[in-house]
């Protein structure tokens, strides 16, 4: 009877699924990885089989967790010792990417496997985990099967599925065990629309192993081994995808960790205030981390559609009616939201600057990038529901910040605190109202010397006195550090030292790039992604998503000037060697750009004594005037702008070369260029009338007089650019 009705229960599923259940045997390219034997799959469709897959499961994890199945190397920067977590290993040429812990936890080992199964407390990429069946196996254990959706980590790629068996049993020596691998076939899940938005990727034999300890808790080996489909997502990315030490930082640091802070919670070494329960201010964190991969991922089963999606600037729209705030379903601080919730979100590559610095200085300085003005439209209107469009009671920010720690993990890797923003009314009658407005905050991956997946910084707007269940909406942004690549290293190192100002040229010989020591250029790259959510009434949808919009590509602005700011490079180019005249470096092409200036013109560009050397560099990035440079290509693209012509375009180096020459005028603007460039190219020089240019985020820009001119290179005779001095310009 027992067989008969774990067979009717197994038939269901397989059905439900419509697909043949059967173990995955990817697993083989570590050499020495014990593999299961084909016979044992062939019965698969029936209990027996997935015992049979269940035992091989049970013995290849077996041999990862404290064998040599997987050529395992100690994790880079995690050197084990009296202070250590654990001890972290990670593969090389191996299959997949795979990780491996071992650590000592004060839990009893029923306690940890409780804690471990439910993966999506722990692991905060983990959407969601379901299991549609389980039954006892003969020997005591159990088995599951299992399906489970993860977050994508930015805009940029797919998020992932597993559908999984889980085998909990216990060894001869009383050792606890959960391994867990992929079963092959295409079954979607719950609801195959949702799946749609999935790609299926593989977990190869995994799980965990927990032995009790005689002096009282236990020591826990953990392996996470995966294969998450590289292929699918866009080639800068796929580091990411590609890397054993990812998953070691997301996945099984993470869960050593977690379980080793439960414990200090239950013995009572943990302490939080004020008057705030540990597994609240964990609730907390949890809720600002999933509502921001909610938002970032957009899913449609949770409500969300695409309202627009900028193709230039790759930021993405979205709006979700059936939005709901509520921590919990009977929560007493339910917030009705009459309209739903919009959110801005975009994915970018930053390059030389730390993760950790870069969210460090957005955390500290928030004055740099907020408008404190959209903070208060999004905290007035969780505070009362009321949705006043921004800008009908303006608000100035004092510039004063205020950040209240609540609590911490225990080795300070994220920090949970209240920031306060204090403002006030600009209305006389309100003049002495206190504005002030309070974020909770979940920063993470500030610490420069710590191994961490990723630095964050997360804030949802709150009531002062917020209760456990107020309703969390939020916002920020995420930086993910990508593997360096050798291939990459000189083009790093040329954009460091010439702020890429001659990027759309030809590029010269490969030969002539600047030589430079790595620590003062270090070669780094990350993926930002951004995302704001805003509540609406249904009444003002389209004012909130280009308030929206404007908003996210102001941030986005102001994000990559910091960037560029506080990047060893600095703000002024460095001067290096002399390089090839079809790719001047910074301080050739100022020499040109004035020397020619003077020549056409018959003055100087930089009033001041005539500078020589680097000086001269420094004085045409410092100077009043917007200074462009653009190609001489059928499409001409801009190559150059100094300090003034990067503000009025609202934009950074890294960006400038993806402006056309047509995009920055206005159509007055373009007739008079196009009934002027033939005197120009003619005679080296035009002036165009006081007019309107557009900066890169839409806004209208005024100039009393606009100068043009050829640059010529070294031999005073070949073309190398147009430059323009745009005089007097202001934002209209």
């Amino acid at each position: 009877m027992y067989i008969l009705l774990v067979s009717w229960c197994f038939n269901i599923i397989a059905a439900y699924f419509g697909i043949a259940l059967q173990a995955s045997t990817n697993d083989a390219s570590c050499d020495s990885v014990v593999t299961t034997p084909p016979h044992s799959l062939k019965d698969a469709n029936n209990p027996a089989g997935l015992l049979s897959i269940a035992e091989g499961t049970l013995k290849e994890f077996l041999s990862k967790a404290t064998g040599t199945a997987v050529d395992w190397v100690q994790m880079p920067g995690m050197k084990p010792g009296p202070d250590s977590v654990g001890i972290f290993a990670i593969s090389q040429s191996c299959s997949g990417v795979a990780a491996r812990a071992c650590g000592l936890v004060s839990l009893e080992p029923t306690k940890i496997v409780e804690i471990l199964k439910d993966r999506p407390s722990w692991f905060r990429d983990c959407r969601n985990l379901e299991v549609f069946t389980m039954f006892r196996a003969g020997n005591g254990g159990t088995i599951e099967l299992i399906y489970t959706q993860m977050f994508a980590p930015t805009t940029l790629a797919p998020a992932r599925d597993f559908w999984t068996l889980r085998y909990t049993t216990t060894l001869e020596n009383g050792s606890l065990v959960v391994c867990e691998r992929s079963l092959s076939g295409s079954g979607a899940g719950p609801n195959a629309a949702a799946a749609a938005q999935f790609v299926r990727a593989e977990m190869l034999p995994s799980g965990y192993l927990i032995r009790s300890c005689e002096g009282g808790g236990s020591i826990v080996h953990i392996v996470d081994h995966l294969n998450l489909e590289a292929w699918s997502v866009p080639e800068v990315l796929r580091p990411l995808y590609e890397s054993s030490k990812v998953v070691a930082q997301k996945m099984t640091i993470a869960a050593l960790r977690y379980i080793r802070q439960i414990a200090q919670e239950t013995s009572g070494e943990v302490v939080y205030g004020p008057g705030r329960q540990p597994a609240v201010l964990r609730t907390f964190s949890q809720r600002l981390s999933r509502g921001f991969n909610d938002a970032i991922n957009g899913f449609n089963d949770d409500g969300w559609s695409i309202m627009n999606c900028d193709g230039a600037e790759d930021v993405i729209i979205a709006i979700n009616s059936n939005k709901s705030l509520n921590s919990t379903p009977n929560a007493v601080n339910a917030l009705p939201l009459l309209g739903g919730v919009l959110c801005a979100k975009a994915s970018m590559l930053i390059q030389n600057v730390s993760p950790a610095v870069l969210v460090r200085f957005l955390r500290e300085h928030r004055s740099e990038w907020a408008d404190f003005n959209v903070d208060a439209y999004s905290a007035v209107s969780l505070k009362a529901g009321s949705y006043a469009y921004p800008g009908m009671r303006p608000t100035r920010f004092t510039g004063s910040q205020i950040i209240m720690p609540l609590g911490h993990t225990i080795e300070h890797e994220e920090l949970l605190e209240v920031v306060r923003l204090e403002g006030h009314s600009f209305a006389e009658d309100n003049a002495f109202l206190s504005r002030d407005i309070h974020l909770l905050q979940l920063c993470s991956g500030i610490d420069e010397n710590a191994v961490g997946g990723c630095s964050e910084l997360l804030f949802a707007p709150i009531n002062e006195m917020f209760p456990d269940d107020a309703p969390l909406l939020p916002s920020g942004f995420r930086v993910i550090p990508l593997d360096t690549k050798s291939s990459d290293t000189q083009d790093s190192l040329t954009t460091n030292r010439t702020l890429d100002l001659t990027s759309s040229l030809e590029p010269g010989p490969a030969t002539n790039h600047i030589a430079v020591d790595a620590p003062s250029c270090p070669n780094i790259r990350s993926v930002l992604t951004i995302a704001f959510q805003f509540p609406f009434d249904s009444n003002l949808e389209d004012n909130v998503a280009n308030m929206a919009h404007q908003y996210i590509r102001s941030v986005i602005s102001s994000v990559q000037r910091i960037a560029i700011a506080i990047s060893p490079s600095g703000l002024i180019p460095a001067v290096g060697p002399k390089q090839s005249p079809s790719s001047p470096e910074a301080l050739t092409l100022a020499h040109w750009i004035c020397r020619s200036y003077s020549y056409h013109l018959g003055a100087e560009l930089l009033r001041s004594e005539p500078p020589v050397g680097d000086s001269l560099l420094k004085n045409l990035w410092q100077h009043q005037d917007a200074i462009l440079c653009c190609s001489l290509k059928s499409l001409p693209v801009m190559i150059f702008a100094n300090q003034a012509g990067l503000d009025m375009l609202e934009t950074t180096l890294m960006a400038l070369q993806d402006i056309t020459l047509d995009k920055i005028f206005d159509e007055t603007g373009r007739k008079t260029l196009c009934s002027d460039f033939a005197k120009l190219m003619q005679e080296g020089l035009a002036y165009l009338p006081a007019g309107i240019c557009m900066s890169t985020m839409g806004r209208h820009v005024s100039y009393e007089q606009a100068v043009a001119w050829k640059v010529l290179e070294a031999d005073e005779s070949t073309v190398h650019c147009l430059a323009f001095s745009f005089v007097n310009w202001s934002f209209v």
